[in-house]
């Protein structure tokens, strides 16, 4: 089995990918210092698989201790690279913080790329590259605008680090930009497990439907958008993973065109925030208590993908509907509410 390096791999994507990994055949490392992630979802992956991952809680941002894995696993052939702080709002508060864990800890993984000659990386980027766009739905040529947070600029700048490193190294990759990955694992072993106040809506919707946050707040109904609401293109998590394996299985093929190639992953349908609300009130039957607040720095206001290229190139196709989301995120979110496991976790931090 191809040993693959996952980065940030105890977190809610990286997760999932693991899981996708394996049931292809692939035998995942996971690296993660775990300050915003916690190992319990590595729990859940050995009791769907029966296998247990290795973790290596590792900073990326410290060179030598990222270098160590690479000496001790001379054998990866291919990293997909998720370590990364995600927070859109808070990037905007702290943006020294995120140029400075997302940027480094890059670096220093491309380091080890080129030095230990790994032959394929696929980088999770995102949505945000876009900026605003003057025209919906993006495609992969769609022009790139200023980033609307410094988030987005890390994305953006992720993806030219990777793009240079890869067209004078060893190594091919591929960068995947998501759009609003959301829901759970259908078996609800894995899921989203926001430490603190989320940030992201659907987390924000099943906490406040089960009363862990007395409020849910829409921030802005006054967007040049059907109902007010910002309009985004939400994917399930699952079907994200998923294209993580199909993208490195491309690479292995040799099917890419170009050294470094890019793929939107979303369904390709734009979903106003308010429109993810009713989904989610009719699937699970609960009135959501949300209120109307100012809008909120760094949101744009409507992006969603084309995602033809993704299902062309890499046979892709994503398999769940709007409502299949909402139930799995719900479904997830009512596990948590009972499970000790996790509530005698310490680093479930719970609001």
């Amino acid at each position: 089995m191809k040993k693959i390096l996952v980065t940030g791999g105890c977190g809610y994507i990286g997760a999932h990918t693991i899981l996708d990994l394996i049931e292809n055949g692939f035998e995942p490392i996971c690296v993660d210092n775990n300050s915003r992630s916690t190992p319990v979802l590595l729990e859940g992956i050995r009791k769907l698989t029966d296998k247990q991952v290795k973790n290596y809680k590792v900073d990326l941002c410290i060179f030598d201790d990222t270098h160590a894995i690479f000496q001790e696993n001379p054998e990866i052939e291919g990293i997909i690279h998720f370590a990364a702080y995600k927070a859109v709002g808070e990037s905007v508060k702290e943006p020294l913080l995120y140029f400075e864990n997302n940027l480094i800890s890059l670096i220093n993984i491309l380091k080890c790329v080129k030095e230990f000659e790994v032959p394929y990386f696929i980088f999770s980027s995102s949505c945000t590259v876009y900026g605003n766009p003057d025209q919906i739905p993006v495609t992969e040529t769609t022009p790139t605008k200023p980033a609307e947070s410094p988030y987005g600029s890390t994305k953006q700048m992720g993806e030219q680090i990777v793009s240079d490193v890869t067209k004078g190294a060893f190594t091919q990759s591929i960068l995947l930009r998501y759009f609003n990955p959301v829901g759970a694992h259908p078996s609800s072993m894995i899921g989203e497990i926001p430490l603190g106040k989320p940030e992201n809506l659907v987390p924000a919707i099943t906490q406040t439907a089960i009363g862990k946050l007395p409020q849910l707040k829409v921030y802005g109904n006054d967007y040049p958008t059907r109902d007010g609401s910002c309009v985004r293109d939400y994917i399930h998590v699952c079907d994200i993973a998923h294209a993580h394996t199909l993208a490195l299985q491309y690479l292995l093929d040799q099917k890419n065109n170009k050294r470094c190639e890019v793929f939107n992953l979303g369904t390709g349908n734009g979903v106003t925030v308010l429109e993810a609300i009713h989904a989610f009130e009719k699937v699970s039957r609960v009135k959501l208590n949300y209120v109307i607040a100012p809008r909120r720095p760094g949101d744009v206001v409507a992006v969603y993908a084309d995602n033809a290229l993704a299902k062309k190139e890499l046979g892709w196709n994503p398999s769940f509907t709007l409502e299949d989301m909402m139930a799995s995120a719900w479904k997830w979110e009512l596990k948590l509410k009972d499970d000790e496991i996790l509530h005698n976790n310490p680093n479930f931090q719970m609001n």
